[in-house]
């Protein structure tokens, strides 16, 4: 037998020949341990002697404080520490703008803010002790909108931030004005979308042990080596002073991601008790405390040729970065600009602003900016197709990036499937038959997006490290930093690893993140994981299997080139001299290679820097080595004399190169349109004086059963060349268009379109009415305020 006609060993894979583990639906490698109840939460975590933690919060948007008195709290039986900002270093931290103190010194910025905290014994007299400090505050002048922060002479949240500006940049690529000049179609609008929480089962939480002078940090985070930085600032530590474990996750959706206080508390509090403490978010903490995902006032205008051919985009965004900033920089860039990558502008302007108000911070969620770009950015388009007499579908086919296009801020696509999926959407919607027999009261509508996977953000790096070892009982280890936050990444590393190894997965197992002894790792966030730690892992399985085949070739008297390994073990063909075939289990090949005179383990070291560039000021740059893409086609049902949307079906078709693992990936597509249609239709808080009100699951209404459509799932054909078997992200995208599709359904179906989230009977309703709406009774709540509609070239309102 040749070498080319043996059976693949992971070694020369192309898109052609891919192993049967790839693609396959492999069972979770934490399947068990979650459904039977043994997996290891934050607030699952023991240790002896543990104390529990409880925090003081803010009741004020903006005050000053003028005293603060623990007396009471230090003599209640039972309390062992009780900490102010005056425990603290008093050193501001965050991602990208230091604004944030562990605990709040001299002022609190918004309802919420942490002032004080306590460790008791148990958590009861914990939250009791929090209730006996005492903090006297003079009450300051709030801003709580985004047009009272950016007003002439408003208060300053942060008196380093002149006019409330945490963050403001812009550009103009192309010319827009020389382009909007040709086009024969404008449209304009504005839209706002809203803060909406991430919901997860679990809440934040951490628990915190010193030994010596180190701390280490049992944490539910997303980013252990970016939050263990993080923490190291915050504490006034060198970083070799923190270790960070992640433990197992109840849902991330990037509110995980170490931008919050609560870590760092914890650690303080055991720091002050000597003995571990254990500090774990409420339900209402979490609300009030956390950081959802950022409201934005979005502007649009976008022009065309007659033909529909589109010329410019012109944007201005105000983003409500609340109290303190984490990665809301970060997310209002890629709202910014990452929807260019999706059609072929000819030109793009924009000025981007991140606002300071004295509302909760904002930050990280699923789709990071992407939902609110495409709420106003798509809902725009669809006015466009309106405009110009092009179905939908068919603009956005006339208009979409290709593999090898290359967006005005240097997006280079490798790989794009975008017309695929437009087109494979249409059809899993019946779009042409619905659209040819349409109903009263019924809506279609279809968006598209764009995202990375993995995104240069955090100095010049945005890569990947791994190990894996090889052990004499024929198991392999994947040694990863990387954070599994419910996805089941460490499903898939362990499916690319056994693919390369040529080992079963279940024979294949992979860490857990321990900044002592994993690899060094960005974390789960910018849909990464698969495409980023997905090729260190491979890289370093490769390197493994390398040496196996080498120890192999010296046992077994056969050339490494003609040894491959299936189902954990080792062949090699007949010899030269009538000798019948080889073979030997991979755990006596690693065996024989410890226990001889100089025995070596077999072990194998990968790494994989994302082949992007570090954008500029101006977001200038190749920010991420593959795109992935998605289109979304949705109809719904209004009821005319209600308002009342209801989706009947959704379709997605996702562009997420090599399905690795078809259930968990339809898992992350099924989820993230859940999420996208609570963002859309049920999500919402009422605030009063900077809180929100009524912070529970009983009020803000996630999406159930009862909401999901009849959905539609495909995946597209496709490949990305510098992905790992031609993998890309997928974890984000299909929540990204959700609420512009299903905004844009409605306006089809009743002729109302909804500038501000969320899309409610209400609104609806009174679109339907002209925006006639009765004055408010008294004792009743006001009506609500209808949002201007969107201005065409000559300034009409199109709605």
């Amino acid at each position: 037998m040749s070498t080319a006609e043996l059976p693949a060993t992971g070694l020369d894979l192309g898109r052609a020949v891919l192993p049967p583990v790839i693609g396959s639906p492999v069972e979770r490698l934490d399947a068990v341990e979650k459904v039977t109840g043994r997996a290891v939460y934050a607030g699952d975590s023991r240790l002896p002697r543990m104390l529990y933690g409880a925090v003081v919060r803010s009741p004020h948007a903006a005050a000053r404080i003028v005293s603060v008195d623990t007396s009471r709290a230090e003599r209640l039986p039972g309390v062992h520490a009780v900490i102010t900002g005056g425990d603290t270093a008093a050193v501001k931290w965050g991602a990208f703008r230091p604004d944030l103190y562990p605990l709040a010194i001299g002022r609190v910025r918004y309802v919420g803010d942490e002032v004080a905290a306590v460790a008791a014994l148990d958590l009861e007299t914990a939250r009791r002790a929090a209730e006996l400090i005492e903090v006297e505050y003079e009450v300051l002048p709030a801003v709580l909108s985004l047009d009272e922060a950016l007003a002439e002479g408003a208060p300053l949240v942060h008196d380093d931030a002149p006019g409330n500006v945490a963050h403001e940049f812009g550009f103009d690529r192309g010319g827009a004005d020389a382009w909007f000049d040709r086009s024969d179609v404008v449209v304009e609008g504005t839209w706002q979308s809203a803060r909406q929480w991430h919901g997860s089962i679990e809440t934040i939480g951490c628990t915190a042990e010193w030994t010596r002078d180190r701390v280490s940090l049992w944490v539910n985070t997303q980013t252990p080596f970016l939050a263990r930085q993080r923490y190291a600032t915050a504490l006034g530590l060198p970083l070799r002073a923190v270790r960070v474990v992640q433990t197992e996750i109840g849902g991330g959706f990037g509110g995980k991601s170490g931008d919050d206080n609560t870590s760092v508390i914890c650690a303080i509090l055991a720091r002050k008790a000597g003995r571990p403490v254990q500090l774990v978010n409420t339900r209402e903490e979490e609300f009030l405390a956390s950081r959802p995902r950022i409201p934005m006032r979005y502007t649009v205008r976008l022009g065309f040729t007659a033909d529909g051919l589109v010329t410019a985009k012109d944007i201005e965004v105000i983003a409500d970065n609340g109290a303190y900033t984490g990665k809301a920089q970060a997310v209002l860039g890629a709202a910014t600009v990452r929807h260019d990558a999706l059609f072929n502008y000819r030109a793009v302007r924009a000025r981007s602003r991140l606002v300071y108000t004295n509302l909760e911070p904002t930050g990280a969620f699923r789709g990071f900016g992407n939902p609110s770009a495409d709420w106003a950015v798509g809902q725009a388009w669809d006015l466009a197709a309106e405009k110009l007499g092009i179905d939908v579908p068919d603009l956005f086919l006339l208009n979409a990036v290709e593999t090898g296009s290359v967006s005005p801020h240097n997006h280079k696509i490798s790989s794009c499937e975008l017309k695929q999926c437009i087109s494979r959407a249409a059809g899993a919607i019946g779009w042409k038959a619905k659209r040819a027999e349409r109903k009263p009261g019924r809506g279609l509508a279809m968006g598209v997006s764009v995202h990375v996977s993995g995104r240069r953000s955090f100095g010049d790096y945005d890569g990947s490290s791994a190990i894996v070892r090889l052990a004499e009982d024929g198991r392999a280890t994947v040694i990863v930093g990387e954070g599994e936050i419910g996805t089941g990444a460490r499903t898939t590393l362990a499916q690319i690893a056994a693919a390369e190894l040529g080992l079963p997965v279940a024979d294949v197992s992979v860490t857990r993140p321990d900044t002592d002894l994993t690899t060094h790792a960005l974390g789960a966030l910018a849909s990464r994981v698969t495409y980023v730690a997905g090729n260190a892992v491979k890289q370093a399985a490769e390197q493994a299997c390398t040496g196996l085949l080498e120890a192999a070739s010296r046992q077994l008297d056969r050339p490494a080139a003609q040894l491959w390994v299936e189902d954990g073990v080792v062949h090699g063909p007949a010899g030269s001299n009538g000798e019948g075939p080889v073979s030997a289990p991979v755990g006596a090949v690693v065996r024989a290679e410890l226990y001889r005179p100089g025995g070596e383990p077999i072990v194998g070291v990968g790494s994989f820097d994302n082949p992007s560039e570090f954008p500029d000021q101006s977001r200038y740059g190749n920010e991420s080595g593959a795109y992935n893409f998605v289109a979304e086609a949705a109809e719904v049902e209004v009821d005319e004399a209600t308002g009342a949307v209801r989706v009947l079906e959704l379709a997605a078709v996702v562009d997420c190169g090599t399905v690795l693992n078809p259930p968990l990936a339809e898992g992350q597509v099924e989820g993230a349109i859940a999420q996208g249609l609570g963002m859309a239709v049920t999500e919402r808080f009422d605030w009063q004086q900077g809180a929100p009100t009524r912070p529970n699951f009983s009020d803000y209404k996630l999406p159930t059963a009862g909401v999901m459509p009849k959905l539609h799932i495909e995946f597209a054909d496709s490949y990305e060349p510098t992905g790992p078997f031609g993998a890309k992200g997928v974890g984000e995208i299909a929540l990204d268009p959700v609420p512009s599709i299903i905004a844009s359904a409605v306006a089809d179906a009743v002729g109302v379109r909804v500038h501000e989230l969320p899309i409610t009977a209400e609104k609806i309703y009174w679109g339907m009415r002209d925006g006639e709406r009765p004055a408010a009774e008294p004792g009743q709540d006001p009506p609500e305020e209808r949002t201007p509609g969107p201005l065409d070239a000559e300034g009409g309102d199109l709605t």
